[in-house]
């Protein structure tokens, strides 16, 4: 007897709500989720949990049903026994992090003072890293950057059944507030995929958290694209 595959189906209340809204498509709002996972299995999988994961709300809105906040306490109640909430994971030792609190630390590699940077130095590992320093240096919508070294900046992700770190490359504040988390890539493979993808759901968590400002992310994979990628998320309504 072939044994069957078992599959988790992983459901983004947040977005499918707002999908549906869009599309015009209030009618299935009180889908039962579980039932539409089961159905959209393939021959020889079994599913064995359905998660319904939403961030925390604030805020009111214009809408039907007329608040978020009521549509998702009644998905809770109604869907309890598979919801759960979207939040961001904090250090519980320090939660918040400065670039004050790091120490000083020896290195070969290149470095050049820099005038943008919350630390003195910046130490190039790569003609690549001494490119975007130039750019975030020169860019009149950077307000300040950091590159994320020896800062203690990372976001937990699981690939291949193991929990692991990841620590983005740049942290850059933007003149119109935003917190852009960047990513360098040369090359893209699926644990870099699976990285960013936890980081989406990491920075969607700290929005909605609302504690911390507004923050973006995004992924560079050349270093002509800095100066690109920091005017898309300066622009109106880039969200």
């Amino acid at each position: 007897m072939r044994r069957l595959r078992r599959v988790i189906a992983y459901i983004d209340g947040f977005n499918l709500y707002h999908g549906l809204r869009e599309s015009k498509l209030g009618r299935y709002y009180w889908l039962n989720l579980q039932a539409l996972a089961e159905n959209l299995l393939r021959t020889g999988k079994q599913l064995v949990l359905t998660k319904y994961f939403t961030a925390r709300i604030s805020g009111a809105w214009v809408g039907d049903p007329p608040d978020r906040a009521k549509y998702l306490n009644a998905e809770r109640k109604r869907q309890s026994d598979f919801l759960e909430s979207l939040e961001p994971v904090f250090d519980k030792e320090k939660p918040i992090r400065s670039t004050a609190d790091m120490h000083p630390w020896y290195t070969g590699n290149p470095c050049e003072v820099t005038r943008r940077l919350h630390i003195s130095h910046c130490v190039y590992d790569s003609t690549w890293e001494a490119t975007e320093a130039f750019e975030l240096e020169r860019n009149k919508q950077v307000a300040a950057w950091v590159k994320n070294d020896h800062l203690g900046f990372e976001v937990l992700y699981i690939y291949k059944g193991v929990v692991q770190k990841y620590h983005p490359d740049l942290l850059i504040r933007l003149t119109n507030g935003t917190m852009l988390v960047l990513e360098v890539k040369g090359q893209d493979t699926q644990q870099n995929r699976t990285k960013r993808e936890f980081l989406a759901e990491w920075v969607k968590a700290v929005n909605e958290h609302g504690g911390f400002g507004q923050w973006a992310w995004d992924v560079e994979f050349d270093p002509v694209d800095a100066a690109g990628l920091v005017a898309k998320h300066i622009a109106p309504g880039w969200q």
